[in-house]
């Protein structure tokens, strides 16, 4: 039998595309540009699929849209913005899959191929939290961390152990505390735990506390962090420096709920969720023998991956504006990129990730004068020696020096097609030939601001 699907979107143009996407696998698809008209489309014939945009400038949105269609199909919700706040909410209210626009063709056909052949199977939602507000501080719209958003959402309402793989600086405790702020135990404690940072002989009374008298210097009771953790999240950051004496009392605490306090003569149960991270290949770690095989074992019930910023260079402007935000609140006075300066950002690999553009941008916006963040002002490091850059001859300075930038002409001529058609976000899209989702982010790139709603 031909699988029917629904597709929802309030540009036109977008629904076409999906439309002649699934019409070329065979698929019967039928489209609506308002809430109302899907409401209609569905209650005249039944479908095997939705597919809705989120933000559908109505009365409704996707989401209500999901409420009223996934009991009776599975339904795959669209958004141009992807956020993990979206991805969380759309996992929360059962939808089946959550993507992000830009969409490769062989991305949502995947998808879609999936739900189709999911038909018969439970769409109610899952178990989740009570609350969910993202201050998680996860900045990202691109591919990779719109997937770390979904598995987020997967695993935040859950009791599972999680291990969040990484390199330093990709922002590995962000994950967990976005894990910890969306999930049933968000309104307890969350305990970071730097492994690497305690010696090992002072990380067991660290983890798991001491008794009066355990041992020299133990002159009253201590809880531990595990126990400070209780009814929360503990997260043990750097897992792999843990040694393997401390491993086998680290695994018995996982596997029985309960922990010892150094020199007590009773365990006692507390109630902790256990987010691990690391910047080791755990696998080779435990074929070395440095790393238990058990307790690997028993922190992989889910295991979450934070892409480097290298293969994620397109949230890069996004990330570099956030923190310039911050900056400029610090120095008291407004700084804006110059597009040369965010280009060279963007092409730059950072071996430090997150970690190191925040430091790059703050420094830059130290040094700027005057209100724009130009070359020279970002770290040497980054514009490189003087002898590795091509010198311009007297002729090319000449015809090039003046001459802006492909990012700055765009610019202004946005700015000057919204300027002709006073601000009129339809006609503007027209004009340039885009949709109006294409037309929002351009002006969310340059810092454009559209103030006419039509």
């Amino acid at each position: 039998m031909i699988k029917r699907i629904l597709v929802v979107d309030d540009d036109a143009a977008s629904c076409e595309l999906l439309r002649e996407i699934f019409a070329a696998r065979g698929w019967d698809v039928a489209t609506a540009t308002t809430p109302a008209a899907a409401r209609r489309c569905f209650a005249e014939q039944p479908f095997d699929l939705v597919v809705s945009d989120i933000n559908l400038e109505a009365d409704a949105t996707g989401l209500d849209l999901l409420k009223d269609f996934r009991a009776r199909c599975p339904v795959i919700l669209v958004t141009g913005f992807g956020t993990l706040d979206a991805a969380v909410t759309a996992s929360r209210d059962g939808a089946w899959d959550f993507i992000s626009k830009p969409f490769k063709v062989d991305q949502v056909v995947s998808v879609v191929q999936s739900a189709l052949a999911s038909r018969g199977m439970s769409s109610a939602p899952p178990p989740a939290a009570e609350r969910f507000v993202d201050t998680s501080g996860l900045v990202g719209r691109s591919a990779p961390m719109v997937d770390l958003y979904k598995e987020i959402a997967r695993v935040a309402p859950t009791r599972s152990t999680v291990l969040i793989l990484g390199e330093s600086g990709a922002g590995k405790e962000l994950v967990a505390r976005a894990i910890h702020q969306h999930s049933p135990r968000a309104d307890g404690p969350f305990v970071p735990v730097n492994c690497g940072a305690l010696p090992e002989n002072l990380l067991e009374s660290e983890l798991f506390g001491h008794v009066r008298g355990a041992f020299t210097g133990a002159i009253a009771e201590r809880k531990g962090l595990w126990e400070e953790a209780h009814h929360g999240t503990l997260f043990l950051d750097e897992i792999g420096e843990i040694p393997l004496a401390m491993q086998v009392k680290l695994l018995r605490a996982l596997q029985e709920g309960e922990i010892r306090r150094v020199g007590a003569a009773r365990a006692q149960q507390v109630d902790v969720r256990v987010i691990a991270a690391t910047n080791r290949a755990l696998e080779a770690e435990v074929s070395g023998g440095r790393f238990r095989e058990d307790l690997y074992y028993r922190l992989t019930t889910a295991t979450l991956r934070v892409p480097p910023l290298r293969e994620r260079r397109e949230d890069i402007p996004l990330l570099s504006k956030a923190f310039l935000h911050k900056a400029t609140k610090t120095l008291g006075r407004s700084v804006q990129f110059e597009p040369s300066a965010l280009a060279l950002l963007e092409a730059y690999d950072f071996p430090g990730n997150v970690r190191e553009l925040q430091a790059a941008v703050e420094y830059a916006a130290l040094h700027a004068r005057g209100g724009l963040i130009r070359l020279e002002d970002l770290p040497p490091k980054m514009q490189g020696t003087r002898a590795d850059r091509p010198v311009a001859s007297d002729w090319e300075k000449q015809c090039f020096a003046a001459l802006p930038t492909l990012d700055e002409l765009e610019r202004r001529y946005l700015a000057h097609v919204l300027n002709v058609v006073k601000g009129n976000r339809t006609r503007a899209a027209e004009v340039l030939g885009i949709d109006r989702r294409t037309l929002y982010r351009m002006a969310e790139r340059f810092g454009i601001k559209l103030t006419d709603e039509s």
